[in-house]
């Protein structure tokens, strides 16, 4: 897999694109007037505690209060013990209002949701995840080979303090590092706590104690892996200054930078910009002919595979398999190029072969191998849709760069002109009947008057006689086609 990191910066936005053999698979964006704040740590202030709900609200200087679940409360365990001291006393006796808390974001505020927290602070760096307060060294998945866990293992116990409680994740970048480096990390991180307990201690309620690194230095922490061959910046200073913190603590990938002097747009060189517009449509074309429709809702995410234009070669059964397969693999992409999460429902297309359904859920499985986010996949349902879900830590692509419709409010479609006619005739009798008025003025949109005027004015005729007053029409430019108003004169 050869992989390229592309990072497009201006002052008002910093974007980064990875492409994996030419093809878009992710884009992140962060911009300059609301940096994402996963990762952050503040020192909060506990405003609410709901014993109901387990949780308690938490203000961290923000607009609307941070949510902190009993579940992500943390103590330090028994002496003797090396976990995480996670609880499950009642949150009325782990919090209570007014008390101040060293909290970090875990989920940036999504929709009309305020951030989720913990107080199990965790402070990452390239090749661990520092945890203070707990007592245990473990060791990523994705390393399989047992040895060399085992390697990574006996360098970090050798190096922890044995008068404090410490305790580090080993992260999938560290495979293969040496004994200097991951020392020097735990150095590193060691002061870096340091110094936010300092800050800490000092700071007011509700202020940021430390913060995350920005986009373009954070994806040599978080992205850079074996596969990736390049990583193309924009911006002069954004590359000098993403340099210098790769010499400082990634001098690895240092020899993968590279700055981009060209005139031509960086995104516009990859195709980028392209995708991204239609990684905002709800239908997304297959090769074969197919073609899936995604539908966002506030309580889940829905995906319809179709036939479309292709008709296959052989007979029905094999068609919709090899376009199930292709929209396997159109999906795992699509979930990691829009950023969806939650609950997701893909309704793939009927299949009567077991083998065929085990194959398709299979190359879903595999597709989705790559994400950094976490996913979860069930069988298939009685009614044959494949439920799963997909950590959401930050908002999907659409609601970072798009807003509902003004007119039609999100629902993504709009009354017709005649429901709008008729629901004016009804407006006029509701007037006509209250007050007393020589005439009525209605002011509508140019299609609702011309409506009107045209295929319903016998209607209209009618409806003057009825009420025995003239009914006059203006068209206003800047109404919404539902809009209207009904003016006594």
């Amino acid at each position: 897999m050869r992989a390229e990191v592309l990072v497009n910066v201006t002052p008002q936005e910093t974007r980064v694109a990875v492409v994996e053999n030419g093809v878009l698979q992710e884009v992140l964006i962060e911009r300059t007037r609301c940096r994402g704040i996963v990762g952050n740590v503040y020192k909060g202030l506990v405003s609410r505690v709901l014993p109901g709900m387990q949780a308690a609200f938490v203000d961290i200087g923000l607009e609307r209060a941070a949510f902190l679940h009993a579940s992500d409360v943390a103590r330090p365990a028994p002496p003797g013990e090396g976990g995480c001291g996670r609880t499950e006393l009642s949150i009325t006796e782990l919090l209570h209002e007014g008390q101040e808390v060293l909290v970090q974001v875990i989920k940036d505020p999504l929709g009309s949701k305020g951030a989720r927290l913990t107080t199990q602070v965790t402070v990452p760096s390239r090749y661990l995840v520092f945890m203070p307060g707990v007592v245990t060294v473990g060791v990523s998945q994705k390393i399989e080979d047992e040895g060399e866990r085992q390697r990574l293992r006996e360098i970090v116990l050798a190096e922890l303090p044995s008068d404090q409680r410490q305790g580090y994740i080993i992260r999938t970048a560290a495979e293969g590092a040496s004994a200097e480096a991951l020392r020097a990390d735990m150095q590193f991180l060691q002061r870096l706590w340091a110094s936010i307990v300092e800050r800490a201690a000092t700071a007011e309620a509700g202020q940021v104690v430390h913060e995350d690194l920005p986009l373009a230095t954070r994806i040599l922490r978080d992205l850079v892996d074996d596969e990736v061959e390049k990583i193309r910046i924009d911006s002069r200073e954004t590359y000098q200054r993403v340099s210098r913190f790769a010499e400082a603590f990634t001098p690895g990938v240092l020899d993968l930078l590279e700055y981009y002097p060209g005139e031509r747009p960086i995104f516009d060189l990859y195709g980028v910009e392209d995708e991204i517009q239609k990684a905002l449509g709800r239908k997304v074309q297959l090769k074969s002919g197919g073609y899936l429709i995604i539908d966002q809702t506030e309580a889940m995410t829905t995906i319809d595979v179709n036939t479309g234009a292709y008709v296959g070669h052989r007979n029905l059964e094999e068609t919709i398999f090899k376009t199930n397969l292709e929209a396997a693999q159109a999906i795992a992409r699509q979930l990691r190029l829009r950023n969806l999460g939650g609950i997701i429902i893909i309704d793939f297309i009927d299949m009567s072969a077991e083998d065929h359904k085990r194959q398709v859920l299979r190359a879903l499985e595999r597709s989705l191998e790559r994400d950094h986010a976490k996913s979860h996949i069930s069988e298939v349902s009685s009614l044959g849709l494949v439920e799963m879900t997909r950590k959401r830590t930050r908002e999907s692509l659409e609601h970072v760069l798009c807003t509902p419709c003004p007119t039609c409010g999100g629902r993504g479609s709009i009354k017709t002109p005649e429901t709008v006619v008729y629901e004016i005739f009804r407006e006029i009798l509701r007037e006509a009947r209250q007050y007393d008025a020589r005439e009525l003025l209605v002011l509508a949109a140019q299609d609702v008057v011309d409506l009107l005027l045209d295929e319903e004015s016998t209607s209209l005729a009618e409806l003057e006689a009825f009420i025995g007053k003239p009914i006059r029409f203006q068209v206003e430019s800047l109404y919404t086609p539902e809009q209207y108003d009904v003016v006594l004169m």
